[in-house]
């Protein structure tokens, strides 16, 4: 893999902590330059001491869609060019599908769905005039898996590796590429008291669901990712030539979603001919573009 040797301008939202923080700090000790978008700017102020001509802090909420242009136009300003966004920024959620409320459910799909696009659509542009970019969409293991307690959560990115995966055929064009990473455990703030967010207990699903809360609940300081060793690889992988669409980090989520696949395959297998037989008799199959 030959590498990308000029240095690049990043956005990273939710650099203030876990894998944002991490990937802000491996890019600025690449070298490169590093738009820290976060809620609390004094959470990374000592980021922009120790690199005060390749670090902006800009003040930024990953839900509000109306912001997602200044954001750009503070790096454009500043650095003169976009070479990277990475929409990081977002939290878990625990709770049965009939926990969960509507507010709440939205409010995770503007966090990982709604405010990344805006970003995204934002960010296009500039890229698009300079015919180069990487989009980094940090999603989860449960953005292609799924299990009682965490619908919420992973409907949002499910969503989001769809949009993504569209995404991608439409401006590698324009030589600008999309790289979702599905992360297992990992020891950021994620799973922490306070940061992990835990739907009402009720009655119905307290047994059935008390071993996946106990889980969550007891992860935080025992994962067995390095958020800093999974920032190296993804800035070693921006700046190279190549980047896969997909990118299951962590040995976990390799053995969980290789194993959702070969679920998937085996239960397609299985109801195949039953599946076949809705088509109309005799009709030729469709023709697509893509």
């Amino acid at each position: 893999m030959t590498t990308r040797t000029q240095a690049q301008t990043w956005i990273i939202t939710g650099a203030s902590r876990g894998f944002g923080r991490a990937l802000a700090e491996s890019a600025l000790a690449a070298g490169d330059h590093v738009v820290a978008a976060v809620r609390r700017p004094e959470s990374v102020a000592d980021l922009a001491a120790e690199y005060p001509d390749r670090c902006l802090v800009a003040g930024f909420d990953a839900r509000d869609v109306t912001a997602a242009a200044d954001l750009v136009r503070a790096a454009l300003d500043r650095f003169g060019q976009l070479d990277v966004l990475v929409n990081n920024a977002g939290r878990g959620m625990v709770g049965a599908v009939e926990e969960v409320s509507d507010a709440r459910l939205r409010e995770l799909m503007d966090l990982h769905l709604f405010g990344p696009a805006a970003l995204v659509r934002a960010a296009l542009p500039a890229m698009r005039a300079r015919s180069t970019g990487t989009i980094v969409q940090m999603s989860s293991q449960g953005g292609r898996m799924s299990f009682p307690g965490v619908a919420a959560y992973s409907a949002s990115k499910f969503a989001l590796e769809g949009w993504s995966e569209a995404l991608a055929g439409e401006v590698a064009p324009f030589g600008i590429r999309v790289l979702i990473v599905e992360p297992s455990r990992f020891r950021t703030d994620f799973n922490a008291s306070g940061t992990l967010e835990f739907a009402e207990v009720s009655q119905t699903y307290r047994d059935l669901l008390a071993a996946v809360r106990a889980d969550m609940a007891g992860a935080d300081g025992a994962q067995e990712g390095d958020p800093a060793r999974a920032a190296e690889i993804i800035v070693s992988l921006v700046h190279g030539d190549e980047v896969p669409l997909r990118l299951p980090l962590g040995r976990e989520a390799v053995e969980r979603v290789s194993g959702a696949y070969r679920r998937g395959l085996e239960e397609v297998g299985r109801w195949a001919e039953i599946a076949r037989g809705a088509d109309f008799e005799g009709v030729p199959a469709s023709a697509r573009p893509v």
